[in-house]
């Protein structure tokens, strides 16, 4: 068998390492939002409605990155669990909004606490300062890349 050439390994790439830890996290956040019945992406779209005017499914689609067709199958899932509602636009009644229910409002908040608490027991063991620079660097790999899309998985 003749010789390989040279190829690095997985573990010396820092893109692995961030996707390691990326999934890591991701997992025990959608399990703890899994508890209260909700997806990852459906806390997203909810998140993005606390305290907003009902949106356009468009507008929605637009400020999280997503096409308006996985928009409403999300809504769909929402408003199948009352969390959603679906409404005709005040300004046009061929248009519709989407907003949360008054059990979606109350729901919000609870769901936050689970992502400040899934971010304190992954982070919580760091040094403040070395929280800090993560974040500071994240953010700033994040501007590199390009356009924004809130991450939905």
């Amino acid at each position: 068998m003749p010789a390989l050439p040279p190829a690095s390994d997985l573990r010396d790439h820092m893109g692995f390492w961030l996707r390691v830890v990326s999934n890591q996290v991701s997992h025990a956040f959608a399990g703890k939002l899994a508890a209260k019945g909700v997806t990852v992406a459906e806390w997203v779209m909810m998140r993005a409605l606390y305290g907003a005017e009902p949106m356009a499914p468009s507008q929605l689609a637009e400020s999280m990155g997503m096409t308006r067709g996985a928009i409403t199958k999300l809504a769909d899932r929402l408003i199948g669990k009352a969390l959603v509602v679906r409404r005709a636009s005040d300004a046009d009644a061929r248009a519709q909004t989407l907003s949360l229910t008054g059990q979606g409002v109350a729901l919000v908040p609870d769901l936050a606490a689970l992502a400040d608490r899934n971010d304190a027991e992954w982070f919580g063991h760091l040094a403040r300062s070395d929280r800090e620079t993560l974040e500071r660097i994240l953010k700033q790999l994040a501007q590199t890349g390009g356009e924004f899309v809130v991450p939905t998985v």
